[in-house]
Parts: C-alpha cells; sequence; structure tokens
C-alpha cells in the first residue's frame, strides 16, 4: 500500500491567519484611513495619493506572475518573509516621501510586496500542504484575513487621532515586520513537498495549459467579474447617497455587506461538494450580476438594499475561494503557483483600475444606477464565458 503523506505542517495555519490580518491591515486598508490626513498635509490630491495606490496593485498583479513561478519550486518561506521585508521598508519610503515621485516609488515597492504577502502565496503554500483537504484551509485563512479592516482601520485611525500620518505609517511598518517577518521565517520553514503528478487529462505541462481555450476563458471571466466586483464595492455609498440615503446609512449598507462576504466563505465547502466547478463558477457570478442589477433597479426601501448588499457581500466571499481553488479543480496542484498568477494577473490589475474606471463612468452614464446596470451586463458576460472554461475534471 502506498505511503499515507505526511500531515500538514502544524505551525503553518495559524502564522498565516495572523500574517494575512496584518499584511492586509497594514498595507491595503490604512490607506483608505489616512489618505484624508495625507492630502491634507502635503496638498497633494486624492487622486494623485490614489493613483500611486492604484499602481501598487497593478504592480502586484504583474509581480504575481514571477512569484507564483517561484513558489512552485521553492516554496513560500523565502518569498513571504523577503515580502515582509520589503513591504516594511516601502511603508517607511512612503511615510518619508518629501515629494510625490518619491510617494509613488514607496507604493510601487509596496505593489511588489504585496505579490509577496497577500493571498496568492498563501493559498500556494495551504493548497500544496494541505491538498486534498485544502478548502478548508483557505476557508480558515480567508476568513482571518476578512478581519483585517475591522482590526487594523479601527487601530490606524486611533493612531492617526494622536499623531501625524507619517508616524502612524512607521508604526505601522514596525508592527509589520514585528508581526510577519518571524512567522513567516519560523512557520514556514517545514520541508516543500515535491509537487505531485498532474491529473490524467493535462498534458504538456504549464506552457501546454497556459495555450488552452479553458485556460483564456476562465482569465477572461474572472477578469470581467472582478472589474465589476470592485466597482460595485466602490460605488455602493455614492449609488446609496444618489438615492437620497445618508452617508451614515451608506456605510453601514456597505458594512453589512462586508459581514455577507465573511459568511459567504463559510458556504464555500458545501458549495463545492454539491456543485460541480463549471456549474459552480457559473452560478456564482451569474448571482453576482443579478444582485449588481438588482442594486441599479431597486431604489428602496433601505431595508431591502441593505438585504441585497449582504447577499452580493455573501456571493463575493465565495468568489475568493471559487478563485483561490480554480486551478486545483482544473489542472491539479503540480504547477499551481505559476498558473494563479498568470490566471490572476489581468484580474488583479481589473480590480486596481475598477474604481477609477468606475467614478469617470458614472457621470457620462448618467449616475451610478446607470453605472450598475453596465457593471451588470458585464458580469453576466462573465458566466458565460465561464462555460468556455470547461476541461475534463478529475
Amino acid at each position: 500500500m502506498p505511503c499515507a503523506p505526511p500531515p500538514p505542517p502544524a505551525a503553518v495555519l495559524p502564522a498565516l491567519c495572523l500574517t494575512q490580518i496584518t499584511s492586509w491591515g497594514v498595507v491595503y486598508y490604512a490607506f483608505p484611513v489616512l489618505n484624508p490626513a495625507i492630502t491634507a498635509d502635503t496638498g497633494w490630491s486624492a487622486g494623485a495619493t490614489t493613483a500611486a495606490f492604484s499602481a501598487a496593485l497593478v504592480v502586484s498583479a504583474m509581480a504575481g506572475i514571477y512569484v507564483g513561478r517561484v513558489l512552485d519550486h521553492r516554496g513560500p518561506r523565502t518569498v513571504m518573509t523577503a515580502g515582509s521585508v520589503l513591504a516594511s521598508l516601502s511603508l517607511l519610503v512612503i511615510a518619508a516621501a518629501p515629494d510625490l515621485p518619491a510617494f509613488f516609488a514607496g507604493w510601487l515597492l509596496a505593489g511588489a510586496a504585496m505579490a509577496a504577502i497577500f493571498y496568492q502565496p498563501a493559498f500556494a503554500a495551504l493548497t500544496r500542504w494541505w491538498a486534498p483537504d485544502h478548502i478548508r484551509a483557505l476557508t480558515i485563512v480567508t476568513l482571518a484575513g476578512g478581519l483585517a479592516s475591522t482590526v487594523f482601520a479601527p487601530l490606524t485611525a486611533i493612531l492617526a487621532d494622536h499623531m501625524s500620518w507619517r508616524a502612524t505609517y512607521t508604526v505601522l511598518a514596525g508592527i509589520l515586520a514585528v508581526l510577519t517577518v518571524p512567522a513567516h521565517a519560523i512557520a514556514l520553514k517545514a520541508p516543500w513537498p515535491p509537487a505531485p503528478a498532474s491529473p490524467p487529462h493535462v498534458t504538456g505541462g504549464h506552457e501546454h495549459v497556459v495555450r488552452t481555450r479553458a485556460f483564456w476563458m476562465l482569465a477572461v471571466t474572472f477578469t470581467l467579474s472582478a472589474f465589476a466586483m470592485y466597482a460595485v464595492v466602490i460605488g455602493l455609498v455614492p449609488l446609496l447617497i444618489e438615492r437620497g440615503y445618508t452617508t451614515t446609512q451608506a456605510a453601514w449598507a456597505l458594512g453589512l455587506g462586508g459581514a455577507g462576504q465573511t459568511l459567504g466563505r463559510t458556504l464555500y465547502a458545501t458549495l463545492a461538494r454539491r456543485l460541480g466547478v463549471t456549474a459552480r463558477t457559473v452560478t456564482l457570478i451569474a448571482g453576482g450580476a443579478v444582485t449588481t442589477a438588482a442594486l441599479a433597479v431597486v431604489a428602496g426601501p433601505y431595508a431591502l438594499l441593505v438585504a441585497v448588499s449582504v447577499l452580493a457581500g455573501v456571493i463575493r466571499g465565495n468568489l475568493t475561494l471559487l478563485q483561490a481553488t480554480a486551478v486545483t479543480d482544473r489542472w491539479g496542484t503540480t504547477h499551481y503557483g505559476r498558473l494563479s498568477g498568470l490566471l490572476g494577473a489581468p484580474a488583479h490589475a481589473a480590480a486596481a483600475l475598477a474604481p477609477f474606471a468606475g467614478a469617470v463612468l458614472a457621470g457620462p452614464l448618467g449616475g451610478h444606477p446607470a453605472l450598475f446596470a453596465l457593471l451588470a451586463v458585464l458580469a453576466a458576460t462573465a458566466a458565460v464565458t465561464a462555460f468556455g472554461a470547461r476541461t475534463q475534471q478529475r
């Protein structure tokens, strides 16, 4: 009888829960809290500072392709430890930036670090170490990651009440270094398992996979879906304000949608057991199209809009895990890092550009309801292209 695979290293899961909360909270969620103070102190426009942040997200998408290649061969320890160091240094560059070009440079460094410390390398580690029980491990880490804004947005606000934005970023850089550098260096030192053999229907290695129609159709699907999803998240508050609701009411609708996202992640394992990979992909993306269309046409009452926002959050939570398991479900775990980097790059870039594009399009379209109608069409198109991503399932 073949030997049973060794159990996954016990320290990895709690360590990645801690580092995902900290990394997302410090590098991602602190910025929207501090940006008003940054613009007030420096005189730089909010558009310019936000452009620097979005540029970081685009760099992260592109760097993720190389990071995925390294992950497949060497594992996550070196990548994530170096990423934590670079992220901490980049925040110090941002905090000390004397002018806008230096501020941009700091964020470009942060973008490279994001590719090495956010979900992609964590997902690669969990998929290789935990397979075939990786969905449970992925769910736990994404649930932890969902707490990043809950923990670090208030903490950042408290720090900013007592010190400058530059000092706040300096303190956050120290927190990031102390919590994530040793966690990645120590907890991820377990031997990296050899890549398992590819499923029988996958021939020719990753080079063959990336040339298949299924791979490119899936990339188109996730890109359209990501653009629509992130434009909806950023556009929800102005949509409700246009309809006469207060900023506080709009913020509560958005926040409760975030709670729905956490709920959705707890349901994904059940959904994965009951639906095949293509049916699951089409159902979730089509659900996103339906909730976006509902937000476009439903003007009230407020409780109904909140309910739709929560349902949209449930679907977003599932989509995170859908993307995390997309490669494994279709092509196995052999080249997970490389394929997920290539598959995710255009989707991450679309997510980075979506807030700007949505803000630009809302005016010519006549307001956010029309924008949401357009986004619903894009999401529905993504659900259709998902049919083209069929492969022989393992």
